[in-house]
């Protein structure tokens, strides 16, 4: 029922940008939290940032504040990930994810939906 399709990664060098597009076929206005995780080769799959409809209200990880901004179109149901000023260390693979009662907004725990994936590499 709940489909979320990912696009928009590639490859960049570091201090470059990337925007990363998350097509959603699911009904917001009933209270859905967003976010996207990554995870890198050999590490665990960990939040980046998430934003809970309809407040709209963002949440991000400590280490892309200030650089990643996340949002979310109604009218285009499709979630965003903007990402500026890129550091190798953000090289993984990027995942739409969604869930319904979400408690911690960045554990990737909480989440029941979650898309195929849109792989972000940075280079030095």
């Amino acid at each position: 029922q709940v489909r979320l399709l990912e696009s928009g990664g590639g490859s960049v060098q570091a201090g470059g940008s990337l925007r990363l597009s998350c097509a959603a076929s699911l009904d917001t206005s009933s209270s859905f939290t967003m976010g996207w995780f990554r995870q890198a080769p050999e590490k665990e799959r960990e939040g980046v940032a998430a934003i809970r409809t309809p407040d709209d209200s963002p949440y991000y990880a400590d280490s892309v504040k200030g650089r990643f901004t996340i949002s979310y179109d109604y009218g285009k149901s499709t979630l965003y990930l903007q990402m500026n000023s890129l550091k190798p260390e953000d090289t993984a693979m990027y995942y739409c994810a969604a869930g319904e009662g979400v408690g911690t907004m960045l554990s990737k725990n909480e989440y029941t939906y979650w898309g195929q994936g849109t792989q972000v590499t940075v280079s030095s």
